[in-house]
């Protein structure tokens, strides 16, 4: 008799950890590819000759963008700006990852770093107006957006992923700008020009891509005195660098409820001014 209480009291244990579990992997399905990608194996398969092999052209690409998102006005901290996103209407929502033909889709995530950018950007116009204006690491092309809507004279989105590119420049067009110049060139460590304005969103979530940020930052600033806006949730690699001494706070943000959900917990996002002196 004991035995028996014993199995079904661990049964009705492993179906109560398997709920659980389905309810978490459904809740964090936003942002279930960027995390598996990771692996070396799949980055491999996401390689830009995989890419050609599905998508031979641009407009085969923006194509493939157009029926794999969904247009999202609202649900995060910039109502006023459209974006094409992942949704839970999206394919790739519940699609085996190893099925997406493209690098890590990065773009596809309205990361709440970026989110806080655009945000102060858009609360505060003369911050971008009239200036040159480098979003790095650009993604979704939010940050580069939101400076192009508060009068920026000149504004570049730069990523290494084309396809990122491609996103942004559709999304400036869903929020009626013409498409802005795009670099994918890494221009980490690279001769800076002469930049106003620089903005990092979600840029510190790995160490050595943090050190290399640092140590280019710094010229950027003694070379051109150009300004540098971070926006981080606080994640633990930007709270354990040694950059974060040198960060001015601009601006802190409550992140919408399904925000704080798709990221785990995270409650707030931050604006940083880099000030080195």
């Amino acid at each position: 008799g004991i035995l028996i209480i014993v199995h079904e009291l661990l049964r009705s244990l492993l179906e109560q950890i398997i709920s659980s579990v389905f309810q978490f992997t459904n809740m964090s399905r936003g942002l279930f590819l960027c995390l598996r990608v990771r692996d070396a194996r799949l980055r491999q398969r996401f390689s830009l000759r995989q890419c050609a092999r599905f998508c031979n052209s641009e407009p085969d690409i923006k194509r493939f963008i157009a029926e794999n998102t969904e247009i999202v006005r609202g649900r995060n901290l910039t109502p006023e700006i459209s974006l094409r996103l992942f949704t839970a209407k999206c394919r790739f929502w519940t699609e085996r990852p190893e099925l997406w033909p493209f690098p890590e889709p990065f773009w596809a995530i309205y990361w709440p770093g970026g989110q806080a950018l655009a945000r102060y950007l858009l609360n505060n116009p003369e911050v971008s107006a009239g200036k040159r204006v480098l979003d790095l690491g650009c993604g979704c092309g939010a940050s580069a957006i939101a400076a192009k809507l508060s009068g920026a004279a000149h504004v570049v989105a730069n990523d290494i992923d084309p396809i990122a590119v491609i996103a942004t420049q559709m999304n400036c067009e869903l929020n009626g700008l013409e498409p802005l110049p795009c670099v994918t060139e890494n221009m980490i460590g690279s001769e800076p020009e002469n930049w106003d304005l620089i903005l990092l969103g979600d840029m510190f979530y790995d160490e050595t891509l943090a050190d290399g940020l640092h140590n280019w930052l710094n010229t950027c600033i003694r070379i051109h005195r150009t300004q540098i806006l971070i926006g981080d949730p606080g994640r633990a690699q930007f709270e354990s660098h040694s950059i974060k001494r040198l960060l001015h706070e601009h601006a802190q943000f409550e992140l919408p409820d399904s925000v704080k959900e798709e990221n785990y917990g995270l409650t707030s996002s931050t604006v940083w001014c880099y000030r080195p002196d």
